[in-house]
């Protein structure tokens, strides 16, 4: 009787069911989409650091951040030092240094060094660094930004010429001559990170262990275990800046189910009259206006699951290097925490419509 009751009320106003499960599906792609945004950023540049085949990074004394976005605050004789440590076989020093025109990070490399730890890039057009304004660009990039090779491209406030194209996965999207970002930047003689290439990887800890006696205070992070740290709790402001869209989407959710099922109650106000004269009590009216709440939210559930996933096939197809990593961990918890907002939001127009007195419901217009 139940069901068959919650089917029937959902279907005799479709607006308001309708309005009430997009309230609830906008919440669960909004969680989904913010999570899916944040994790699949935190992990493509990871992945991306991790491809430069480096086994060590080496940052300046309390870095805060997993990778700095830009600064030059090491001294890039550091790297002589670290050459003449045992079990390092390559090290390469490189300044990074934030674009804000293209949200992105751009790599000032010295190539034959990078190429060393790297193995080198893996070109699809064009060729390696070889004059002061040359600039490589990886595939991912040219196809988003529609770059040529030969074409003159401006960043910095300064005209590099497009010398190659490569394929993806080296650190950043764009790299540069050390040397002149050094001079862009006002940054002579400095770098933001080392990346060291030890002679066998099961090395790594040894060499770890050198570095941290002959640089005391630096910050020295092996890059097998990127992967694990690069989390939302590891980078600053970033887990506040998730917790605080996911109180807004649950805001969202609870308000609409909320504004719904109190429109329900007063709609359905001679029918709540009916129900008690025929022997309801306050427990089924309230589990009847929960479960209906509760089955308008699953509907709102699985339609916000299938609009996270046309919004990021949206998003992809639009901007070719955005990531947005969708995990069936968080489609749990979206779903779980609309759960939860449409039970809290219908429990206040539950509990009135329980309390209504029969006679005055049945004589209600």
């Amino acid at each position: 009787m139940m069901g068959e009751l919650i089917y029937r009320n959902l279907l005799h106003r479709p607006m308001r069911t309708l309005i009430g499960a997009m309230g609830v599906a906008v919440e669960v792609a909004l969680v989904i989409l913010i999570v899916g945004l944040t994790s699949g950023m935190l992990t493509e540049t990871a992945k991306r650091i991790e491809g430069i085949g480096a086994d060590v990074m080496v940052q300046p004394p309390q870095s805060t951040f997993l990778l700095a976005f830009s600064g030059a605050p090491m001294p890039i004789k550091i790297g002589d030092k670290l050459k003449e440590l045992k079990y390092v076989r390559a090290v390469t020093p490189v300044l990074t240094q934030f674009n804000t025109s293209g949200v992105e990070l751009v790599y000032g490399i010295d190539s034959e060094s990078f190429r060393q730890v790297s193995d080198g890039f893996v070109f699809l057009k064009g060729h390696d660094l070889e004059g002061p304004d040359d600039i490589l660009v990886d595939d991912i990039a040219a196809k988003t930004k529609k770059i040529a090779l030969g074409q003159t491209f401006r960043i910095f406030d300064h005209d590099w010429r497009v010398a190659g194209i490569v394929e993806h996965g080296k650190g950043s999207r764009l790299f540069v001559p050390l040397a002149t970002l050094q001079e862009l930047v006002g940054a002579r003689d400095k770098t933001t990170i080392f990346f060291v290439k030890c002679t066998r990887r099961e090395h790594t800890d040894d060499v770890m262990d050198n570095v941290r006696h002959t640089l005391p205070g630096y910050t020295i992070r092996p890059l097998r275990d990127l992967m694990s740290l690069m989390t939302s709790t590891n980078m600053p402001g970033l887990e506040t800046f998730i917790n605080a869209m996911i109180l807004l989407a649950v805001s969202i959710g609870l308000l609409v189910i909320f504004l719904t099922m109190y429109t329900t109650v007063i709609e359905r106000t001679r029918d709540i009259g009916v129900l008690k004269s025929l022997g309801a009590n306050h427990w089924f009216i309230i589990q009847a206006l929960l479960s209906e709440s509760g089955a308008l939210c699953l509907l709102g559930v699985a339609a916000g699951v299938g609009l996270s996933y046309v919004v990021r096939a949206g998003f992809v197809w639009r901007f070719p290097s955005l990531t947005i990593l969708i995990t069936p961990d968080w489609i749990l918890r979206a779903a779980g925490i609309a759960l939860v907002g449409a039970f809290f939001g219908a429990s206040y127009p539950a509990w009135m419509a329980s309390r209504k007195d029969a006679v005055e419901a049945l004589s209600y217009d």
